[in-house]
């Protein structure tokens, strides 16, 4: 039987992309995020490796939703403690912080792997069209 031979890149070349966020609902925008953060668009793509590219993802403030989810969708958080489970609506995460909501969706599409918050610091969220952040 033979073994594959495995290429590991000498080094990591990591380009800026632009992510206009209300173009597309949100599941597809963060889909194409998380896969450019983690590098998988790559020919040369390891999953041990950190190989991802900086995403600016900009016009957060005009996030699509599809079907009811404004009105239904909760986010959970519990402390630890007895009776320590807070909730959040969707609705109110929005206008209180709507970066935060393309974070949290970015950050359950990106596997549980030890260098998940390293990748997840190249991703910059912009809720107007303006930055200045440059990108190649």
């Amino acid at each position: 039987m033979h073994s594959q031979k495995l290429t590991l890149p000498n080094k990591v070349v990591r380009k800026w992309h632009q992510i206009d966020v209300s173009k597309f609902s949100m599941g597809r925008t963060a889909t194409q995020i998380a896969n450019l953060l983690r590098g998988k668009h790559k020919r040369d793509f390891v999953p041990h490796v950190d190989m991802g590219d900086y995403v600016v993802a900009i016009n957060a403030g005009h996030l699509k939703l599809t079907g009811r989810k404004v009105a239904q969708k909760k986010y959970y958080h519990h402390s630890g403690y007895l009776g320590g489970i807070r909730e959040i609506a969707l609705k109110d995460l929005i206008q209180k912080n709507p970066e935060d909501v393309l974070k949290r969706a970015v950050f359950s599409m990106i596997d549980d792997i030890k260098f998940r918050k390293k990748i997840m610091a190249r991703l910059k969220i912009v809720k107007g069209d303006k930055h200045e952040f440059k990108i190649n």
